[in-house]
């Protein structure tokens, strides 16, 4: 039973490392699916709450909730197999393609193939966020420091992890 969930861990994580193009943030839908929705080793609450931790870290989210979930799931053989299936077969394809598409970069197609897969980042993105809303934006306070947060960074180019450490502190002290 222990070998099918490190192998499970493995294959979940390697999926995500493998089709999580652009990095974390096109990545978290995907660790969303595969440990929410397949394998339930989450709830949605659980994976929000990871997520959060794990935005407040230094480092790649993505690697970070492999780790953790890796962990939760099967100890310290489960994150190791996590965090290899993150970052072993994608870096893998990563050397692979690079040395591809450094031969072939002014191909046409090289070029369409980049500007096609953007659009499908954008949609794992958005419905990420549709899936985080009801959980998260639960009431007045919720909204106003999501508000908030959005004027902070996008306005007024206050550092993402300087916000989320000023969430965490709030949070802290006056919510309950």
């Amino acid at each position: 039973m222990k070998l099918l969930k490190l192998l499970q861990l493995f294959i979940a994580f390697g999926r995500v490392g493998v089709l999580g193009y652009g990095g974390g943030p096109s990545s978290i839908p995907l660790v969303q699916i595969e440990v929410v929705e397949n394998y339930k080793w989450l709830t949605i609450d659980e994976f929000s709450q990871v997520l959060a931790i794990g935005n407040a870290l230094p480092g790649p989210i993505a690697t970070k909730m492999a780790g953790y979930i890796g962990y939760k799931v099967a100890g310290l053989p489960g994150a190791f197999m996590a965090v290899l299936g993150m970052i072993g077969p994608s870096l893998f394809v990563m050397l692979l393609l690079y040395n591809i598409m450094s031969v072939f970069k002014d191909l046409p197609q090289i070029k369409g193939m980049i500007k096609a897969i953007k659009p499908v980042v954008i949609i794992l993105l958005g419905l990420l966020i549709w899936d985080m809303i009801p959980n998260s934006l639960t009431n007045y306070t919720a909204i106003a420091i999501a508000a908030l947060s959005l004027v902070l960074i996008q306005f007024l180019k206050i550092h993402p992890a300087i916000v989320v450490v000023m969430a965490l502190a709030y949070g802290g002290f006056f919510i309950r």
